[in-house]
């Protein structure tokens, strides 16, 4: 194989045997390298892992390298479990942090650690989960981090090799392989040059044909267009219906192989299957996570066929998925960061934009942005597309389970671990001082709940480290005996509850009167909580359960088929599926802790067998994909 500039110097420090961060542009090929350190490791019999940010790139990721490597890849996320004991296994970086705390005996096996996108350690919800599997790697695991571009690589190199005491080697390539042209619409006229449409007339409205049109003209297709909301990128999909980009010969080979699919994925008499029909007939389709798992994967390979012209998509489809185009368009520039909504960051935009041209066949890419004046000025334009991308920046937030892990091997030295971090490498005094401070109020709320006694955890401290992100409200019902008096059905529900997230002005159904009973006993575990971290003034407070999916949690568990489900929710199927399958992970979670009960692991093992099937099921997902 030959390799570029970058990939070389990589490939020769990996085979020098040290640990090397890799940051290149969005489709330079950062993959190859990976390969080059599983290909190695596979010759020499030795062990190596895999982490991605987000389940979808982990089983995408699956399904390329069992289909280079087949028996020797195994993955591991929290509702899958396939081929668990292969030497180069894939998983979610959460997995691999909990194995470092709970089990790290399991680890002693692999040899490598890689970390695609790693500059998901800038994440304000789950960075903290890279910093920690950094903090804490094990001394005989050298690692590979594949990031996107960004200014203090340098950095995070430094930091990794100052905790570590072992050199980190840097690789850089700012070069695109596919450079990238841009484009923006604004009064409804397609200009290349930003300060072109200072001159433009605004009064005229962005019209999707104008756009769409252009690109067929300048033979533009394939085309991802970006979009900030699944019902927008539905909307616009149906608004083109008038068009048909493929010809007769195309129509049917496109009409056959989603049939073909639809048939081996058991969504023949899926609605939201059907309505696409005729859409994909046409060379068009949308993607997003409202959407089932199995049939954004079936969209996800007539993509890779090159027989969607046209997909609408919200921006997970950038997230480390291979899926190039020729083209990519912006809806907007701006979209919801956590709180409130604002003008893209540099990185974000090119995550995007980096999907446009692909290596091979274009000798360039074209990136189109839609500018509305009145919701976004050229200067703030200007920034997103010519500015440098944002530092990485900690975003450490040590849990409840993290300091108990780490309690009950340091005790009271767990604060020595805090100057080992990003976030103490990078701040000044005052923050450094009011992180340690967050952590021994932490600790301090621990031990006045019965979390550790003496310099040991208690029964429910043990129970607590096990079930990361909600600690205090599961070991709560663990504690008073709550969590063994639930049936199975009981069980479906509270599992859901924690990890469902209402949308906004979203509405609670009436309940059944178990799950009424249940919620209030719920609240009232929450509610005296919420006061103790008000008291403690902890913030990034426990997450509240809610309990929105209970009916459909009690028909699913009670065998009604998915359509029916659906009708007892006003959440979309996608989100409803995750959550599911995340309620089975926090199942898991409880199961796995060594304090439970063998009658509540009984229960826990029943409610995961009839909660995971048919859709819900991703383990089926990937063995028939």
């Amino acid at each position: 194989m030959i390799y570029d500039r970058f990939q070389e110097e990589a490939i020769q420090y990996i085979n020098e045997g040290h640990s090397v961060i890799v940051s290149a542009p969005t489709g330079a090929g950062k993959t190859a390298i990976a390969e080059h350190i599983i290909d190695t490791c596979i010759q020499n019999k030795v062990g190596v892992i895999y982490t991605a940010p987000i389940k979808a790139l982990s089983n995408q990721k699956f399904r390329d390298f069992q289909a280079q490597y087949a028996d020797n890849i195994g993955i591991l996320t929290g509702d899958v479990s396939l081929n668990a004991q292969a030497p180069v296994l894939i998983m979610t970086t959460e997995i691999f942090r909990n194995k470092i705390l709970d089990e790290p005996k399991a680890l002693e096996k692999y040899s490598w650690i890689i970390f695609d996108e790693i500059h998901y350690i800038d994440n304000p919800e789950r960075g903290t989960v890279w910093e920690e599997s950094l903090i804490f790697l094990p001394k005989h695991m050298k690692l590979l981090g594949l990031s996107a571009t960004i200014p203090n690589i340098k950095q995070l190199g430094e930091w990794i090799s100052s905790i570590h005491g072992k050199d980190v080697k840097i690789v850089i390539e700012e070069k695109r392989p596919v450079p990238l042209h841009f484009f923006y619409q604004c009064g409804n006229e397609i200009v290349d040059n930003l300060n072109a449409i200072k001159r433009l007339r605004y009064g005229k409205p962005n019209k999707l044909h104008t756009i769409i049109n252009y690109l067929r003209e300048k033979e533009g297709l394939a085309c991802i267009y970006f979009v900030f909301g699944r019902r927008r990128a539905e909307e616009l999909a149906f608004d083109l219906y008038s068009y048909n980009f493929l010809n007769q010969n195309e129509k049917t080979q496109i009409t056959r192989m989603y049939e073909d699919l639809l048939q081996r994925f058991d969504l023949k008499h899926e609605r939201s299957a059907q309505e696409l029909s005729p859409l994909i007939q046409r060379g068009i389709a949308f993607h997003h996570a409202g959407m089932l798992p199995t049939l954004k994967e079936v969209i996800e390979r007539l993509f890779t066929s090159r027989l969607i012209k046209v997909i609408f998509t919200t921006e997970t489809f950038a997230l480390g998925i291979n899926m190039p185009s020729r083209s990519v368009i912006f809806d907007d520039l701006r979209k919801f960061y956590g709180h409130y909504v604002r003008a893209l960051k540099t990185r974000d935009f090119y995550q995007m934009a980096g999907r446009a041209g692909r290596r091979g066949i274009d000798t360039e890419g074209f990136v189109y942005c839609r500018i509305n004046p009145q919701r976004i000025n050229a200067e703030e334009v200007k920034r997103i597309v010519y500015s440098p991308p944002e530092e990485v920046k900690s975003q450490l937030n040590t849990s409840y389970a993290t300091i108990l892990n780490l309690y009950e091997k340091y005790q009271e030295d767990l604060f020595s671990i805090y100057p080992l971090s990003l976030h103490y490498f990078q701040t000044k005094k005052h923050q450094q001082t009011e992180a340690i401070k967050l952590i021994e109020t932490k600790l301090k709320l621990l031990k006045e709940m019965n979390f550790i006694q003496g310099n040991s955890l208690t029964q429910k401290g043990q129970f607590a480290k096990s079930v990361y992100g909600y600690e205090l409200f599961l070991s709560e019902l663990y504690s008073e005996g709550i969590l063994e008096q639930l049936d199975e059905f009981g069980l479906g529900i509270v599992a859901c509850a924690v990890v469902f997230e209402p949308r906004k002005n979203q509405h609670l159904l009436s309940l059944s009167k178990n799950s009424r009973r249940i919620k209030r006993a719920c609240e009232e575990i929450y509610a005296a909580i919420k006061r103790k971290e008000q008291r403690y003034r902890i913030y990034n407070a426990s997450k509240m359960p809610y309990f929105h999916l209970s009916n459909a949690v009690e028909a699913w568990l009670r065998g009604t088929n998915f359509a029916k489900t659906m009708q007892l929710t006003d959440t979309d199927e996608g989100e409803m599926v995750r959550y599911f399958r995340m309620g089975i992970q926090v199942l898991r979670e409880i199961n796995d802790a060594k304090v439970s009960s063998q009658i509540l692991r009984e229960k826990i093992k029943e409610t995961i067998r009839v909660m995971k099937r048919d859709v819900v099921d991703a383990e089926k997902q990937l063995r028939e994909g």
